[in-house]
């Protein structure tokens, strides 16, 4: 008899089998309007990406990935489980030295992080962030195949881009489809931006702020990087009707104890930047002041806890000494299943994937086929190496050369399956269709 969890898996492959179905009733030419069409809509609705201060329109893909409401219900009490876990990490690491061993802060960063760690925060911790991971819906087994990679715990991007090109798909995809395939129902996500509106009101109300002024704090005048927080921004006032400022640190004031952005209290914040950002604006003398204060008085998302988001936190997540001591046993069973086994990368001895302790530089040594190497700070993909992908030898120097890293730790985790998914596409000319393949991550 199957699982009730393998019989959802089954009726999402039907449909995600019938969503393959209508494109594959859609010629090229009918792909090329179709894409030219998405690309109209990612211009019009300001879905851009700045690079040298040029905005570029997102590529908007046009198949949606499908699941059903139950499986994103278990998905979310998963991340959601992580992320409350991770939300004690400043305490652990405040108490615990076993914890904080696998943390590099800065002497800066850990002056933050006591300072702005109160009683208050360990009672009201605001996180709103996102845990990277993969999730093939459309198969049976699709609840094993959820395994969370990294946290992202501040600054999340998306916010705008992800509602914004579901908004797209549901207005432009879904209708051509229904075309072709009568019956078939799809419906977008829950709207991220309703979701962080909703976190910023529920804090206020905990922290018995009477104010509802909200101040979205990113690196504005970068030229560089995803362009949503404006886009944010507008979407608050025209929806909430509340007070939405979006400034860069340096344009944040204090008047008197009270944060001010051009003249106007900040009740709570939402910020884009990490303490590191701010330790290196305070060196070129800006006054980060402001941003201390909203970190301390607990007025700011995500909270100080953000800074702890290093890759190296899944092993206190995976590592049984730990979990045993730090969470409880539905904690504990949710990473078993769902955490990615990481480690920071050193000559010790600690708890291998299978359950056994040995030597942690020999089993990556010898575990190429099934390892990936991570800069515990990094982001982006940037300097990550996957093991299949590499020769003996330059496995063994990545290793070492990570060992020597002046300016980073790394990580050792193990390797996940990326699941796919086929994209129609047509010709340059509109002519003959294609698919292309592409990985999906969530």
């Amino acid at each position: 008899m199957r699982s009730p969890a393998a019989a959802l898996g089954a009726t999402a492959t039907l449909a995600d089998n019938r969503v393959g179905q209508a494109f594959s009733r859609l010629d090229g030419p009918a792909i090329a309007e179709l894409s030219a069409q998405l690309e109209v809509e990612a211009r019009s609705r300001r879905l851009s990406y700045w690079r040298d201060e040029v905005a570029e329109p997102v590529r908007v893909l046009p198949r949606p990935l499908v699941a059903l409401h139950e499986q994103l219900s278990y998905a979310r009490y998963a991340a959601f489980t992580v992320q409350y876990a991770l939300k004690r990490l400043p305490q652990m690491y405040v108490t615990d030295p076993a914890v904080r061993a696998l943390f590099n802060l800065t002497d800066e960063e850990e002056a933050w992080l006591r300072e702005c760690w109160t009683p208050a925060h360990r009672d009201v911790n605001p996180l709103f962030g996102r845990i990277d991971g993969v999730l093939d819906f459309a198969t049976p087994n699709w609840r094993e195949s959820l395994c969370f990679l990294e946290p992202n715990l501040g600054g999340i991007g998306g916010l705008h881009m992800i509602p914004t090109v579901d908004g797209i798909v549901a207005d432009v995809v879904v209708p051509r489809l229904a075309a072709v395939a009568p019956g078939l129902r799809l419906a977008a996500n829950v709207d991220l931006r309703d979701l962080l509106a909703q976190e910023l009101v529920d804090h206020l109300e905990l922290i018995g702020r009477s104010g509802s002024r909200v101040c979205l704090v990113e690196p504005k005048y970068s030229g560089y990087g995803p362009d949503e927080q404006a886009q944010l921004a507008d979407y608050l006032r025209a929806r909430y009707g509340i007070t939405v400022m979006h400034a860069d640190p340096a344009e944040l004031h204090m008047s008197g104890n009270e944060v001010t952005y051009d003249g106007e209290v900040v009740d709570v914040g939402y910020r884009d930047y990490t303490v590191l950002d701010l330790v290196e604006l305070a060196s070129e003398g800006v006054d980060v002041t402001p941003m201390r204060t909203l970190l301390k008085e607990n007025r700011m998302v995500s909270s100080i806890a953000a800074e702890l988001d290093h890759k190296s936190c899944w092993e206190v997540l995976t590592d049984p000494v730990l979990s045993l001591r730090h969470f409880g046993a539905e904690e504990r069973l949710v990473f078993r299943r769902h955490v990615a086994w990481t480690r920071l990368l050193a000559d010790r001895r600690t708890t291998l994937p299978d359950g056994t302790e040995g030597d942690l530089l020999e089993f990556v040594r010898r575990g190429r086929e099934r390892l990936v190497l991570k800069p515990n700070r990094g982001y982006g993909g940037e300097g990550v190496k996957v093991g299949p992908t590499m020769n003996e030898g330059a496995w063994s120097e990545a290793i070492d050369r990570a060992l020597a890293d002046p300016d980073d730790r790394w990580v050792a985790q193990d390797l996940a399956k990326l699941p796919t998914v086929s994209q129609p596409a047509s010709d340059r000319d509109g002519g003959n269709r294609h698919d292309e393949r592409f990985f999906a991550v969530l």
